[in-house]
Parts: C-alpha cells; structure tokens; sequence
C-alpha cells in the first residue's frame, strides 16, 4: 500500500501509529522514529498530495500555518533556540515537513549545518515512550489536540 507516508498516514487514521501526537487540521503530527536531536518531529498532509504546490488556497495556507505552529510548541516545549523545517518529498513523494529542533548546546561542528548532514538518524536514539512521553504530553496540551 503505496510509500512510507502513505503507509503512516494511513496508519494515524485507523489509530494504530505509535508515533501520533496528534491531529492538525492539514495531517498528522508525529515524533520521530529515532530522535538525533530531542523533539524532532514531522508533519504529515493528510490527504496525502504529491508536493506543497499541490495544494492550493486555504488547503496550502492551513498546511503552512500548521506547521508554524508545530514549530511554535517545539520551541515552547524544548527550549530549542530555533526549528529547520525541511520539506523535501525526494525519496517519498508525499508532502511531509521534518521539524527539526535545533540548540544552542549542539557541537560547534553541528550547530550550523543541516541535521540531516551531521547526525546519523539511523543510529540516533529510538523513540521510547517512557522516555519521549513527556514531550508528546506537551505538545499535545500546547497546541490543544489529541492523538485522534
């Protein structure tokens, strides 16, 4: 059943994605599978579309303003001193935006750079809810959704 982001989508939709902060009213929210960097998360268009410019009017603006605003509680909620929003669709063509925290504590060599660049997202940390079940609570009570 089609790529990745299809298949995660479809997934929050039936409840059974373990990785759902919440609904938005463009898609999902999710904490990453792995966590090279605390709080980083994605925003997934739900229905799926190829690409932000297939999006027109108020389904682009909704999808924009959502993502500003995930970004707004990553910032709130981490501490991080600014969020890269990366929007790529290259490997998975269906639009879906990496919020990636980024802080100031980072190694010199990293702070700069694109995080996909210097951190390994294979090898970073696993998503554990004993450990990320906090943030996701946060989030949630920040941006006022749950996780259907």
């Amino acid at each position: 059943m089609g790529n990745i982001i299809e298949r995660k989508v479809a997934a929050a939709r039936a409840g059974s994605n373990p990785y759902v902060i919440g609904k938005m009213p463009s898609g999902w929210l999710l904490i990453g599978e792995t966590q090279p960097l605390h709080g980083y998360c994605q925003l997934l268009a739900d229905p799926v579309v190829a690409t932000l410019n297939d999006l027109e009017g108020a389904e682009r603006t909704q999808y924009l303003q959502d993502m500003a605003k995930a970004g707004d509680a990553l910032l709130a909620v981490t501490g991080a001193a600014r969020i890269n929003y990366e929007t790529w669709a290259n490997q998975e063509p269906s639009l879906h935006t990496h919020l990636v925290p980024r802080y100031l504590n980072e190694p010199e060599n990293c702070r700069t750079r694109p995080a996909c660049t210097v951190y390994d997202y294979a090898a970073a940390r696993p998503f554990s809810m004993d450990l990320d079940g906090p943030f996701i609570a946060a989030m949630r009570t920040f941006l006022g959704i749950g996780p259907t």
